[in-house]
């Protein structure tokens, strides 16, 4: 037998039921489901020193489990002295099971130990069911070394799902464990 995420579990036996209660879905095809997690982290000082983007991709590495690529700039801007198709930060697609070992780990592990976390903010969902929120610190992940680390950055996590509208998708979270604030 071959090895499930705990989050994958919990879907199929707690969200799937409760999700087929709330909104009455006629067919357990309906119930939307976590289609893929980006995560994206933009290196603003690349542009004076190269080795930060290998740092941050280095980083993003630990973090996800799987291989970071170099985003690049599109335009030139003279004012911030960036040119064309310079390394300016990185990226990571997470599907199938490191999505969900991402965003378990992420879910128990990482947010408690953000200082002073009241919880997640639900106005990040972009009316089409995906959800996106930014981390000030990487150092929150336990695969980081505080010690190693020469520059303290943040990243954007966006939650992408098949949900058709912010109130599935927000429910959906809920039942996946995500602490998010009461009002």
């Amino acid at each position: 037998m071959s090895y499930v995420p705990r989050l994958r579990d919990k879907y199929s036996a707690e969200v799937v039921p409760a999700m087929m209660e709330k909104f009455n879905y006629k067919n357990v095809m309906q119930i939307p489901c976590i289609t893929k997690v980006v995560l994206n982290q933009g290196v603003g000082a690349a542009v004076n020193d190269k080795k930060l983007v290998d740092a941050a991709i280095d980083e993003m590495s630990k973090i996800t489990g799987q291989k970071a690529q170099a985003t690049y700039s599109k335009k030139a801007i003279s004012n911030f002295k960036l040119r064309e198709n310079m390394p300016i930060g990185c990226k990571v697609t997470l599907r199938k099971e490191r999505m969900f070992e991402f965003l378990d780990r992420l879910v128990s592990v990482a947010l408690p130990r953000v200082r002073d976390f009241q919880g997640l903010e639900v106005k990040g969902f972009d009316g089409r069911g995906n959800w996106t929120m930014g981390i000030t610190e990487q150092i929150i992940f336990p695969e980081i070394d505080i010690d190693k680390t020469n520059k303290i950055t943040g990243m954007d996590i966006t939650v992408v799902t098949s949900a058709k509208n912010d109130e599935e998708s927000l429910e959906l979270l809920k039942l996946m464990g995500f602490p998010f604030k009461t009002k």
